[in-house]
């Protein structure tokens, strides 16, 4: 089956300067959003008095708008490219964070979370997969690759340099430090050097007959398998960044231990990330997806089990988030193809930011009443989920690519 080349004028740009410019903005956006609070929410709550669970509670708003967008922004990415829907995420973000620096009421800090989270929905891993895909075509999974490698240096970034600018300027003074550098920075990068993609006529439906593989149970299946990965993915990563530490105190360590072994979590991912973009071409990207679901698993029972496994759990999450980074970007190109791709990365995304949006809040009230050990039996049933969902997919898979040679 043919698969269909890049759009026009895409393979004229280098790709090598539009991957290293998009992963600098991605170090910028995630650090100046989704890490934001992990370094400035006891200083927030400290200063103006608002308890710390709602000054965390502005991140998950923000995740849920962002959510709420992605359809949009996907179909936005699909009808024109991602150039300026990047360039709108970066006036988000700036101007969503120089509203935060200067709240002085919840409600305003709140309306800037909203602001701020949109501006996650166009300029996170979601809007650039979309970007590249729309950009590369069929050629984009190596493109995906590379970006999430520099992804995964943000919390390695943009912690030491927040608690650094935190030390010196305060956290309003952040604020506004990361608001400068999303206009001044990011938004001429993604205006400069983002590829150009010439408009869609018919955008915003995805034809049946382009799909990589003639699913046997059809097309609308395989989605719903791949959204339920991305659902429960969602959870499962969103509930592990929030509370590690958490399950790591309630497993006897003191804090400076656990902060200690939280910092595996980085390298793991990015090593697991260099494994696979050395491999990774030679196999389909279920296999990716696989290893991705296979290894968080594993770190929740790793967790479960407690001492001496800990420090073997985080390695093993890590690595697990790392690949399942990869997985999430390149899987839906494998099945579906580049048409119609950043449709449907964009409603893909809807049920993941809204699942991470969600379920740190109640795994919050759960740890609080019943411990770690329901939290990390709940996360394993979910992992099982994950696991025949997997299961489900490569059987679809397979069904599909015998139709397919008959």
């Amino acid at each position: 089956m043919k698969s269909e080349p890049a759009p026009h004028g895409a393979t004229g740009q280098n790709r090598r300067i539009v991957i290293a410019a998009l992963g600098l903005t991605q170090i910028l956006a995630w650090g100046s959003s989704y890490y934001l609070l992990a370094v400035l929410g006891r200083s927030i709550a400290a200063e103006t008095g608002w308890p710390l669970s709602v000054v965390i509670g502005g991140l998950s708003l923000g995740l849920l708008a962002g959510g709420l967008a992605s359809p949009t922004i996907g179909r936005a990415i699909d009808a024109k490219g991602g150039r300026s829907v990047l360039a709108v995420s970066s006036l988000l973000l700036g101007g969503g964070l120089a509203l935060l620096g200067s709240a002085q009421q919840l409600a305003i800090y709140l309306a800037a979370w909203l602001v701020i989270g949109v501006g996650m929905g166009a300029g996170l891993y979601d809007a650039a997969f979309a970007t590249l895909g729309r950009a590369f075509g069929s050629e984009a999974r190596g493109a995906i690759v590379s970006l999430t490698l520099w992804g995964g240096f943000a919390s390695t970034v943009c912690w030491p340099l927040s608690a650094w600018l935190l030390d010196r300027y305060g956290w309003r003074g952040v604020c506004l430090v990361y608001a400068a550098a999303q206009l001044g920075f990011s938004l001429p990068v993604h205006l400069l050097l983002m590829p150009r993609a010439q408009p869609r006529s018919n955008s915003g439906r995805i034809p049946e007959a382009r799909t990589a593989y003639p699913f046997a149970c059809g097309q609308r299946h395989a989605f719903v398998l791949f959204a339920m990965l991305v659902t429960f993915g969602g959870a499962i990563a969103s509930i592990i960044s929030v509370h590690l530490l958490t399950f790591l105190q309630m497993r006897g360590l003191d804090l400076a231990t656990a902060v200690a072994l939280g910092t595996l979590f980085g390298p793991a991912q990015v090593t697991a990330r260099l494994i696979e973009m050395t491999f990774g071409n030679r196999y389909h990207p279920i296999w990716t997806l696989t290893a991705a679901k296979g290894l968080v698993g594993l770190s929740i029972v790793f967790l479960l089990v407690g001492i001496p496994l800990i420090g073997i759990a985080v390695i093993t999450y890590g690595a697990g988030n790392g690949v399942w980074s990869i997985a999430r970007g390149t899987m839906p190109l494998a099945l579906f193809g580049p048409s119609g791709y950043a449709i449907l990365i964009g409603r893909l995304a809807l049920f993941g930011l809204l699942a991470q949006a969600i379920s740190p809040s109640v795994a919050a009230l759960v740890l609080d009443r019943f411990g770690a050990d329901v939290v990390l039996s709940g996360l394993a049933a979910m992992a099982l989920v994950n696991a025949g969902t997997t299961a489900a997919l490569w059987i679809s898979l397979g069904r599909a690519m015998r139709s397919d040679q008959s």
